[in-house]
């Protein structure tokens, strides 16, 4: 295969077949990344998950591997957040021409919003709560911060069982409390990220976390 639309139909019928079986909370996109990157995008399914369209962009993650910063981009079951607050669960394939010069990729956007809350909600209604199981004894192998990081919020995202930008104060404290708990905090640039995320300035994600250390170190004494 030389380019994209060589082989466009098969593209096509293949997320045809990933929309249908996943239906429409989940968005596939065929990405041509030998266009320009503002207009990758020439085929797209359930694209209201990510409100994008055909002629279209694409994300940071491939312009990473455009660059030659990344050599092997494709990624599996990652977490990410849509600005408008959706909780994906992604993975990204590139393409290949026959000399191994990338040139498209396929992504699947899974957006799992509606079933953390419920798995939020269960939590509730049978009485589990994460400090009765062995914290300690669970280890997640990432393969890099950026995975780790996701696994980190979605784990707090899991225990608040809501959307973090509806949580209340006390419940974006629990929320900080456990990602500063976890040293998430230690990961460059996890500040940034995680204000994004819950929708508050620098000014008050410290200032929280202030009160958080305060208070842990006030029932440690």
């Amino acid at each position: 295969m030389k380019r994209i639309q060589d082989e466009q139909r098969l593209f096509s019928q293949l997320l045809s077949l990933i929309s249908a079986e996943f239906g429409a909370n989940c968005e596939v996109v065929l990405h041509d990344l030998e266009k320009d990157y503002e207009h990758t995008i020439v085929d797209i399914r359930n694209g209201h998950i990510t409100n994008r369209k055909v002629g279209g962009c694409g994300s940071n993650l491939g312009l990473e591997v455009l660059n030659g910063n990344v050599v092997d981009g494709d990624r599996f079951n990652y977490v990410t957040t849509t600005p408008d607050g959706k909780i994906l669960r992604s993975s990204s394939m590139y393409i290949r021409n026959d000399e191994g010069k990338v040139i498209g990729s396929v992504c699947i956007n899974l957006d799992i919003t509606d079933t953390i809350k419920f798995e939020g909600f269960l939590r509730q209604y049978n009485h589990f709560e994460a400090d009765n199981q062995s914290e300690q004894d669970v280890e997640f192998f990432a393969q890099d911060v950026n995975n780790l990081l996701d696994y980190l919020l979605q784990q707090a995202q899991a225990l608040t069982g809501k959307d973090p930008k509806d949580l209340n104060k006390e419940e974006r404290l629990a929320y900080l409390s456990y990602l500063d708990k976890k040293g998430a905090l230690q990961i460059t640039k996890s500040g940034g990220r995680i204000c994004e995320i819950l929708g508050i300035s620098k000014f008050t994600l410290y200032n929280d976390l202030e009160i958080i250390r305060a208070q842990n170190a006030k029932g440690k004494s």
